[in-house]
């Protein structure tokens, strides 16, 4: 069975009874298990059946005067203009990239989950059945979360009002980047003195109810915890809450031995301590065999991670190649908190884009086949907290569905690095600046730098001899006095060998 839909036009979409890959849903946003339209041609691309089937045209009690037309967002994440085309709900009051419904006379605009709302629910977390008050906007205080919204659910026996998405939240669910089920908890039980912080999104938590794990004092906002991105989708009722489960907690040390699938040993020796090591290899990325070296070429970078080699590094006697041990070390599949299926190494000497630093890059990557989605190695391997030397605070990773800005360079992402005592925010692409580099034939390696070297007023950079902003970081040589723009010194496609 297939299906001609509006929002995909170039091919029709064929119908699977029984979907399984969790992708998330371009109408919803919600991950796809059970029935769906999926398009061969363009992988990833996904809905449920009900998302799919939705009429072009509605004529719904929150706006009586006219009938209301389908609409979808485009979400391209190359072009960072585009990371404002949020839908906003007259109804609940959120941004989001779901399908809407919307009336282009009155720019009345409501999300698809509001527009199908029953009259009456029952919740987890409340005994009495709630009733939606009329079929008409009408401002309220939500007794659950404390904020403002419009079409309440309410129950007339406690005197009761909620959001509709309040009105959603379970009593426990679990989230990718904790290892135990979080509760449904009111915010004056949790331990922490001060405002407790969301461990996602890492921003204060002024609700009166969020989600809390007890026994590690982890808490998240009630609609970052429920974020498709965020949220993992099991069974709780088969999972005993003193488990974790198994393929989440997997998180051993990343560079102990050789995945024998992505590196084979073909020669070792044994070390002055003892050990064995392995001082040949075959590795998937390269054709000849790599030999265990201790002597840096200049100015070499790792066809791996494309940063400067240093010891130890294996090396191709017949070609330019050279990979660090560490590189080599690195897993075939991999879970990475940005993402939410496994992903898979491979090597592509050819230019890729990151989905995190939004640069272009060769060698290594992480792949998620479901999505399309690349990681180069530098992103990968940050993990979801960081101690950076730009900054007096830990720095913890933070996922929303809006833009945040790095407070470096002042480029929006939805992924960054967040600290919980202020409001500094650094992005993949500044987190992964190399501390130390080399340019040209220069004699000295140049450190990167956060504050102007010297109070005089006068910044230049010394490679284009353009003024510098004393705002932004910059590359220092201290031997020669040389400073210069980031830019300049890495060049436009750092990562790209």
């Amino acid at each position: 069975m297939e299906l001609q839909h509006w929002r995909h036009w170039q091919h029709p979409l064929v119908f699977n009874e029984d979907e399984r890959t969790g992708c998330l849903c371009f109408g919803c946003k919600e991950p796809v298990f059970g029935p769906s339209y999926s398009c061969k041609e363009c992988r990833g691309y996904v809905h449920h059946k009900s998302c799919a089937e939705l009429p072009i045209e509605l004529h719904h009690p929150s706006h009586p005067n006219h009938p209301l037309i389908l609409f979808g967002i485009y979400t391209y994440r190359g072009n960072e203009e585009e990371y404002d085309s949020f839908s906003k709900c007259d109804v609940c009051g959120e941004k989001s990239f779901e399908y809407s419904y919307c009336c282009y006379r009155c720019n009345f605009n409501i999300h698809i989950r509001c527009s199908s709302l029953s009259l009456t629910i029952q919740t987890e977390f409340h005994d009495h059945q709630l009733i939606r008050s009329i079929w008409k906007l009408i401002k309220f205080t939500c007794d659950f979360c404390g904020k403002e919204g419009n079409l309440p659910y309410c129950c007339v026996q406690c005197d009761f009002a909620l959001h509709s998405r309040c009105a959603a939240c379970p009593r426990r669910l679990k989230v990718y980047r904790h290892n135990h089920p979080l509760h449904l908890t009111s915010s004056l039980e949790v331990h922490q003195s001060d405002s407790p912080i969301c461990l996602l999104c890492v921003r204060k938590v002024d609700t009166l109810w969020l989600y809390y794990c007890s026994r590690c004092d982890f808490v998240a906002h009630l609609y970052c915890a429920m974020l498709p991105s965020n949220r993992e989708y099991i069974n709780l009722q088969e999972q005993k809450e003193e488990q974790s489960t198994e393929s989440k907690t997997e998180d051993p040390e990343l560079h102990q031995s050789f995945d024998s699938e992505i590196c084979k040993v073909i020669k070792t020796t044994v070390g002055e301590d003892g050990t064995e090591i392995a001082a040949e290899i075959k590795h998937f990325s390269h054709e000849h065999d790599l030999k265990l070296t201790d002597e840096i070429p200049n100015n070499t970078k790792c066809n791996g991670c494309v940063q400067y080699i240093l010891p130890p590094f294996y090396s191709c006697t017949k070609c330019s190649f050279f990979l660090h041990k560490s590189c080599s070390k690195l897993p075939k599949i991999k879970k990475q908190p940005l993402e939410v299926h496994p992903l898979t190494l491979s090597y592509q000497q050819a230019s890729f884009f990151c989905s995190v630093c939004c640069q272009w890059c060769n060698g290594l990557k992480y792949n998620c086949q479901l999505c399309n989605y690349n990681f180069n190695v530098q992103c990968f391997l940050l993990s979801d907290t960081l101690t950076h030397a730009c900054h007096e605070h830990r720095l913890y990773l933070s996922m929303k569905n809006s833009l945040q800005k790095c407070s470096c360079c002042n480029s929006k992402r939805y992924g960054v690095f967040r600290c919980a005592t202020c409001e500094f925010v650094l992005d993949f692409k500044c987190a992964t600046l190399p501390q130390t580099t080399w340019y040209n034939q220069h004699e000295h390696p140049f450190t990167l730098c956060y504050t102007p070297e010297d109070d005089s007023g006068e910044y230049y950079c010394d490679i284009c001899e353009e003024e510098r902003d004393p705002k932004k970081w910059f590359y220092y040589c201290a031997e020669c006095n040389f400073p210069a723009h980031c830019d300049c010194i890495l060049g436009e496609n750092p990562n790209v060998k």
